[in-house]
């Protein structure tokens, strides 16, 4: 099992952050493009190649994390993405400005941290 990649995007569908860990294939359009396809939201869904896991807070803000198809629900996980990280390291943060791209080296580090911790993260994977 394994962490495909991992979106952050604000209530209006910009991607504030994203990471790769064990993307195999890529969708074949620019990332920005790619980004959009999350506009219009929807809960869950799973093709015959991975899982796609969604959470969205009350303030809008969606964590997606792709992982393979023998990763059970994980909402805690992506709760703790946003509360844990995404909260205390760039909203609490005065240097970094809401609504733009996440800049933080700190958050992308505990991020990496956190996600290659996960029981469900193999590091042989790809």
């Amino acid at each position: 099992m394994t962490v495909h990649n991992l979106y952050l995007f604000d209530r209006n569908g910009v991607c504030l952050h994203y990471n790769e860990w064990h993307r195999k294939k890529q969708a074949g359009i620019p990332k920005e493009e790619e980004y959009k396809l999350m506009k219009e939201g929807f809960l869950a869904f799973q093709t015959s190649r991975y899982k796609l896991h969604y959470y969205e807070t009350p303030t809008g803000i969606k964590v997606v994390m792709n992982t393979d198809l023998g990763v059970g629900p994980i909402r805690d996980v992506l709760h703790h993405i946003y509360s844990a990280l995404y909260v205390e390291l760039v909203v609490k943060n005065p240097l970094c400005p809401l609504g733009q791209t996440v800049q933080s080296e700190l958050f992308r580090s505990r991020l990496d941290s956190y996600v290659r911790s996960l029981p469900f993260f193999s590091a042989r994977a790809g």
